[in-house]
């Protein structure tokens, strides 16, 4: 039996999904009675927003028609992966990548080439992968197949009459593209003698422990087999060796190089996988680990505070689970004067910080309170030696007195927008102090912008206005450049006159009076109105550069007054007044979560 392993990439809503059912459908893994949409996407949060988060890996068996084909009968082994296709999720893409010999290209028939599509595509040519374009969607009415082809081959250099034109919800064209992968993509390298498995994914069951997703790149594993994770050194004996087809199949016989599969082997501690690791044999061992994964570059860090009735060891445990499961999120301890412990965490995006709040309190049921995002600055300080160092929270800024320099990250945006759209994308880019690089035409109605911008001015709402701008036809794609000196300072926030370290922000000098005025006229909205005045102040430095002030409750002590002495109404303020007074100096200040997220949104700029 052949060998193909292959992952099915594409941009955000291009078809991976549906395409990956009619594959599972046309090869017998699902019957037409179990089929349903996405099949593969098994996550509750995956099925109502439509979206894939996690790459799944299936295996299957083809056998091509004798008649159209010089492979005659023989039977293929597909291991397929069906990744995400939002920016935020790169990094699971590039790990299907590793586990794979060539990569499904899916792309819209009408919408053609996007920015992820782009993004994608070069990663799987620096994989040194096989590509197959597929045009997908030609059953709709404004499919353009032909031109769409003809695009492919002019942005991404891959032939337009290699295009295998299918729609995955009719089924058309599904057979050729079987076809294409069995003939087109090369079989796995049979490696050495000595077994090296790439972990590739894991999760956690409460009843089996720690089950590990693996690619088999040499030797041979079955069950019984004593193994050891060449990171951590640590042993183990498989109990348990199987398949997705799509469920969980166990398999009793030994598996060889290039297939994929699980293997439960009673680990017990979230600690002892780590995805990236080798897993060999611990009676002949191989003789050095494969390379793994590069670790995951983190755009945005947030913390993570436990509310209600959670604890901070329950909230651990929930993070600890989830981040077996999910590597490119990062995790550690930290504190806060205003919301106690909690966890610093470092995401890929502001939509991966989304889901994994969502993964937490549904998986684990706890309750989170979320502190605005932030991304990393880079500090250079005063001295002899040059020292640099990276800040993740704005918090943790030095005094100005030791800063040289502030500097901040800086990404290459790349901006596929109608035409009609060019002006307004480009002042929304300038406004976020956006550096112009090029102007690309890709036809008669679209092109390709490309902007230097800082990520701080994209991390929020840059998407949502690009979105609004170009009535939802523009998309983009970005990729980090590195780091650069600015005129940035921290701007602290003070409530009642404490200061608020979760509400800190590092802003621009020049735009730091316009987003404090516009920052706490938000806060003045969130917070409730307490029996007592609050005082709420913009600081940079030991400067206050605005003020707004949320009015006290009252309560009418003088209305039981109907005659008398003006004195006697008098004396009732004065003492409504010095009551006031004692209750702001003891009293607290409740912040909602929607405070903290105010601070996010730059205005309308």
């Amino acid at each position: 039996m052949q060998i193909r392993n292959f992952c099915i990439i594409a941009h955000i809503d291009h078809g991976k999904s549906t395409l990956a059912d009619r594959l599972l459908q046309r090869t017998g893994a699902v019957s037409d009675r179990e089929a349903r949409a996405q099949t593969l996407d098994d996550m509750d949060l995956e099925r109502e927003r439509g979206i894939t988060i996690k790459a799944s890996a299936v295996t299957v068996t083809y056998t091509p028609p004798g008649d159209t084909s010089s492979s005659g009968g023989e039977q293929y082994m597909l291991n397929f992966i069906d990744t995400p296709g939002h920016v935020d999720f790169h990094y699971e893409v590039s790990r299907a990548l590793t586990a794979c010999e060539g990569a499904v290209l899916v792309v819209d028939a009408a919408q053609g080439v996007e920015a992820q599509t782009v993004a994608n595509a070069y990663l799987a040519i620096d994989a040194g992968l096989e590509i197959i374009p597929v045009i997908n969607k030609i059953d709709l009415p404004g499919a353009r197949p032909e031109d769409v082809a003809l695009e492919v081959e002019s942005i991404l250099g891959l032939p337009a009459d290699g295009c295998i034109f299918c729609s995955a919800k009719t089924g058309a064209g599904i057979d050729e593209l079987l076809q294409a992968i069995c003939t087109r993509l090369p079989g796995p390298s049979s490696g050495g003698q000595k077994t090296q498995a790439l972990i590739f994914d894991s999760e956690y069951n409460d009843y089996r422990g720690v089950i590990v997703y693996f690619r088999l790149k040499g030797g041979q594993l079955q069950v019984g087999d004593k193994i050891r994770t060449m990171g951590t050194g640590r042993t183990y004996n498989v109990t348990e060796l199987g398949k997705f087809t799509p469920k969980p199949t166990p398999n009793k016989q030994p598996m060889s190089a290039g297939e994929v599969g699980y293997l439960v082997a009673s680990i017990k501690t979230l600690d002892d996988v780590h995805i990236g690791d080798t897993i060999t044999r611990d009676i002949d061992p191989a003789d050095a680990p494969l390379p793994g994964y590069k670790e995951p570059q983190h755009m945005v860090f947030c913390d993570f505070y436990p509310a209600g009735d959670t604890q901070y060891d329950h909230l651990r445990d929930a993070i600890d689970r989830l981040h077996l499961n999910d590597a490119s999120f990062t995790y550690e301890p930290t504190s806060s004067d205003a919301l106690g412990f909690g966890f610093r965490c470092g995401f890929l995006g502001m939509l991966h910080i989304e889901i994994i709040q969502e993964r937490l309190e549904r998986e684990s049921n706890v309750n989170i309170v979320q502190t605005a995002p932030t991304v990393t600055y880079e500090v250079a300080l005063k001295g002899d030696v040059d020292e640099v160092i990276q800040i993740h929270n704005p918090a943790d800024l030095p005094d100005p007195s030791r800063i040289r320099e502030v500097r901040e990250p800086i990404v290459d945006m790349e901006i596929i927008t109608p035409t009609e759209s060019i002006g307004d994308l480009m002042r929304l880019c300038e406004g976020r102090r956006g550096r112009y690089k090029k102007q690309t035409f890709l036809s008669a109605t679209r092109q390709i912008l490309e902007y230097e911008l800082p990520l701080a001015e994209i991390i929020y709402d840059f998407y949502d206005k690009l979105k609004s701008i170009t009535r939802g036809y523009g998309t983009m794609d970005y990729t980090f450049r590195g780091f650069r000196a600015d005129k940035l300072v921290k701007m602290d926030i003070l409530v009642n006159g404490d200061r608020v370290d979760a509400l800190s922000v590092i802003v621009h000098r020049d735009k730091a009076e316009y987003r404090g005025r516009a920052l706490l006229q938000r806060l003045k909205k969130e917070i409730d109105r307490h029996m007592f005045e609050i005082p709420l102040q913009c600081a940079v430095g030991g400067k206050v550069i605005a003020r707004e002030t949320i009015k006290a409750m009252r309560k009418n002590v003088t209305a039981k007054c109907y005659g008398g002495d003006v004195s006697r109404k008098r004396k009732l303020l004065e003492k409504q007044k010095e009551g006031k007074k004692r209750m702001k100096r003891v009293g607290t200040v409740d912040i909602p979560q929607e405070a903290f997220m105010s601070v996010l949104d730059p205005g309308e700029i």
